[in-house]
């Protein structure tokens, strides 16, 4: 064999990358063999290709997504460090937003219960807009004294499915809770809600003559106000943000494929942007499938901002522009306004609900 060719056992071992990472590397063009044998399939590759396969590995080292690195590797060496020194100008900012999460987490945990006896009230706005692509709007958005809600519909029933879902809480936004645990509660209530979907499914059903509507379902994100705390119960990829001290926190997870994938740490965030699969659901409301949603308590204070909405925003709009707009505008409702039309924006792909709610001292 040639002496400027090595075989991939010993390419791997000379750039420090392993031979499975070489196989993907070639499947994905981004770093090819110089020869393949005809007969066993084995792969040759040439010493001058250890330079850009220790790029590829040192990359891959920093956390690169494998897209950006066959960017970076297809540059010239200057336009490259460029690059390269703007992708971890990203890392930085990510790595202060979940520094600044870490502390909020930990203070969450350690905050004493209150013991001022400041009164509290929420000052809110809602509102649901169709985009610029889709027919119809499947979202709905609701906000009360107690209760926020976003729900957003798939599937031939969708529309009606978020709607009774909403519906199916209503009764908490009233100026007395019911007796009990507010967690206790607001899990009966999902099991209503469930209850509800199943029920406008099978309507939808009975309207179409067909069975199709059984393939709906829909997300549901829900705040309950109890006057000092806020009672969470959250199920698909709608989400619920917290301005707090100008520093934004997401507080609920996607129940999404990707999500799993980021979490398995299998996928960047990054790449999850363009995954095949990063609209799809793992869990839902549906009148198939019961699932189980988050529930949890979070402690507020005055000045918090809330924001809840379906991925009609969150998947068009980063994060980073949806603090600015949290953070600029005064009342709940020109946020709400400002933040649909950031999505109309970006090209109005899909269904757009916001719900935004401050948590102010009560008027005297």
């Amino acid at each position: 064999m040639r002496e400027d060719i090595l075989t991939i056992g010993a390419f791997a071992k000379a750039c420090r990358l392993s031979p499975k990472a070489l196989r993907l590397y070639d499947e994905l063009d981004l770093l090819r063999p110089s020869r393949v044998d005809p007969d066993t399939g084995y792969r040759y590759y040439a010493v001058e290709q250890l330079e850009r396969a220790r790029l590829v590995a040192w990359l891959r080292r920093l956390g690169m997504p494998l897209a950006r690195i066959r960017q970076v590797c297809a540059l010239p060496p200057a336009d490259a460090a460029r690059e390269i020194r703007a992708y971890w100008a990203q890392v930085e900012a990510e790595t202060a937003a979940r520094r600044d999460l870490a502390g909020f987490l930990v203070g969450q945990l350690l905050a004493e219960p209150r013991k001022d006896t400041t009164m509290l009230e929420l000052r809110y706005s809602a509102h649901s807009d169709r985009g610029r692509v889709r027919p119809a709007n499947q979202d709905t958005a609701y906000a009360g004294t107690r209760l926020l809600a976003v729900a957003d519909g798939y599937g031939p029933a969708g529309a009606p499915v978020s709607g009774a879902a909403v519906e199916a809480l209503r009764f908490l936004d009233t100026d007395e809770l019911p007796a009990g645990n507010v967690l206790n509660l607001l899990k009966e209530a999902v099991q209503g809600a469930t209850e509800a979907v199943r029920d406008a499914a099978d309507g939808a059903d009975a309207g179409s003559g067909s069975g199709s509507a059984q393939d709906a379902g829909t997300t549901l994100t829900a705040l309950l106000w109890t006057g000092s705390r806020l009672a969470l119960v959250h199920i698909g990829d709608s989400r619920a943000y917290l301005l707090r001290d100008g520093a934004l926190f997401r507080i609920t997870d996607d129940h999404t494929v990707v999500q799993s994938l980021i979490d398995e740490g299998r996928l960047t965030p990054e790449e999850a942007t363009t995954h095949p699969q990063r609209m799809l659901l793992l869990k839902s409301l549906s009148p198939t499938t019961p699932a189980t949603p988050d529930l949890r308590l979070h402690d507020t204070e005055p000045g918090d901002r809330y924001l809840l909405c379906s991925d009609g925003l969150s998947r068009v709009v980063p994060d980073a522009a949806i603090r600015r707009l949290l953070a600029s505008t005064r009342a709940p409702d020109a946020a709400v306004h400002a933040l649909i039309a950031a999505a109309n924006e970006a090209g109005g792909s899909d269904n757009v609900s916001c719900v935004v709610a401050d948590v102010v001292e009560e008027a005297a």
